[in-house]
């Protein structure tokens, strides 16, 4: 039996996936999370061999964050990401964080069902347009580091060099030195193009 604890921040979709899940002799849910916080605190109090996380919650700390202080447990469980999001920022962001999979929510039932059990026994299960997108990130030179994408990711709120060392925990020059190598990937020469460009090529979220 696989002990599964949902992660996602909206009701319907848990018991959608729920459902879909328990129609499925050798899989249990055994608890449900609303927030980041409490799928990090449930994966460590709960007896839990697969996490389904979303990346996006209302409060402070991400799908993203929350992925890697599960895996840094000792006998974490695996986790799966199961969301809206498929830029390379989220995919990459994922994946760097321990999660063993990377399924988008209008996945296939039979598909969603497959990464699961793949997961489980920590083998990688990325749905099709994902593995595709993160192998041509990898050999594409225009390619974002994850902390790059977060840093583009601010300028296109309209988020000031300062504001963005603020809230990444990095110095102002840190922060130049990204963007210019933001630019020089790019090919780009100001802040509105490199956010352009990297929508274009799906790099980060669309506004």
């Amino acid at each position: 039996m696989i002990r599964i604890l949902l992660s996602d921040d909206h009701p319907v979709v848990r018991a959608g996936i729920r459902a879909m899940l328990e129609s499925e002799p050798d899989l249990e849910v055994v608890g449900e999370a609303t927030t980041a916080e409490d799928a990090v605190r449930l994966a460590e109090a709960s007896a839990v061999d697969l996490v389904l996380m979303d990346l996006q919650y209302p409060g402070a700390m991400q799908g993203a964050e929350a992925t890697r202080r599960i895996r840094s447990q000792q006998s974490s469980p695996r986790v799966l990401v199961l969301t809206n999001y498929d830029t390379d920022a989220d995919i990459l962001g994922a994946i760097e964080a321990g999660a063993s999979g990377y399924l988008l929510k209008d996945a296939p039932p039979a598909e969603l069902i497959a990464a699961v059990h793949a997961a489980a026994v920590g083998d990688a299960a990325l749905a099709p347009g994902v593995s595709s997108r993160l192998d041509a990130s990898r050999t594409s030179g225009e390619r974002l580091t994850v902390r790059e994408a977060e840093v583009l990711s601010l300028v296109a709120e309209g988020r000031t060099n300062r504001d963005i060392g603020r809230a990444l925990f990095l110095s102002e020059a840190t922060v130049k030195s990204h963007l210019v190598h933001i630019f020089t990937k790019l090919g780009v020469g100001s802040r509105t193009a490199a956010v352009a460009r990297a929508r274009e090529l799906g790099a980060i979220r669309a506004g």
